[in-house]
C-alpha cells in the first residue's frame, strides 16, 4: 500500500465506524469494531476488518448484514467524503482481538502455575541463583 491508499483506509475505517455507531436499521449487525481497512492501489476495492462479540452465529450474521449493507455504506461514504471514487467493500472477520485475549488467557494460567516466570535473567540469558 501507498502512503494514499493507507491515509484513505483509515478515513473509511473512521468513518464506517460513525455510521454503525449511528445505526444501521439492521438488527441482524451486532456489537462490531472496525479494526482496519486495506484500500487496493486503483480504489476499485477495499477489506474492510471487523471485529465482532458474540457467538460464531452472531458474527456471521453481523458479517452478512454488513455486505447487504455496503451499497448504503457507500452511499454515504459518497456524501461526505469527497473523492471520486469509493471502492466496492468486502468485510472480513478480525479475530485477532480474541487471539491476542487467549493468549493472554494461557499466559496468565502459566504465571499462576509457576510454569512462566517473572524470574530475573542475567545478561547472558541464564537465569541467576
Amino acid at each position: 500500500m501507498n502512503r494514499r491508499t493507507e491515509r484513505l483506509g483509515e478515513l473509511f475505517r473512521q468513518e464506517i465506524s460513525k455510521i454503525l455507531a449511528d445505526g444501521i436499521k439492521d438488527p441482524r449487525i451486532g456489537f462490531a469494531t472496525i479494526s482496519r481497512v486495506e484500500v487496493s492501489e486503483d480504489l476499485s476495492y477495499a477489506k474492510v476488518w471487523v471485529s465482532v462479540l458474540g457467538s460464531d452465529k452472531e458474527k456471521n450474521d453481523t458479517l452478512i448484514a454488513l455486505g447487504r449493507s455496503a451499497g448504503y455504506i457507500r452511499s454515504i461514504l459518497y456524501k461526505s467524503i469527497k473523492i471520486r471514487k469509493i471502492p466496492e467493500f468486502n468485510f472480513v472477520l478480525d479475530e485477532s482481538l480474541e487471539h491476542s485475549a487467549r493468549i493472554q488467557e494461557i499466559l496468565g494460567e502459566l504465571r499462576e502455575a509457576g510454569e512462566f516466570g517473572d524470574e530475573e535473567k542475567s545478561p547472558e540469558g541464564s537465569v541467576e541463583e
